[in-house]
């Protein structure tokens, strides 16, 4: 029975606090995580506001990039007859 009672004591001297402070560890990294996930979801809504103009954007790109590859084909075709 002393064996037992010295069993308590050593658990609740020793091991109850270590895991207290383990597990204050691991919620202030969750804190942490959760103050990042924040600033991660504020930072996605102010670029998601940003990207309104994007469609547009790329419907001038795609016209710009179909002009470049008409002119290109135009001048190979010629460079071709030079060489040809």
């Amino acid at each position: 029975m002393v064996l037992w009672w010295i069993g308590n004591i050593v658990l609740l001297v020793v091991i109850v606090p270590v895991l207290v402070a383990l597990l204050n560890r691991v919620l202030a990294a969750l804190e942490r995580i959760r103050g990042a996930t924040d600033d991660i979801l504020r930072g996605g809504g102010a670029l998601a506001a940003e990207l309104d103009g994007v469609p547009e954007a790329l419907a001038t790109t795609d016209a710009t990039v179909a002009d470049v590859a008409h002119g290109a084909v135009r001048y190979a075709g010629s460079v071709g007859k030079l060489l040809g």
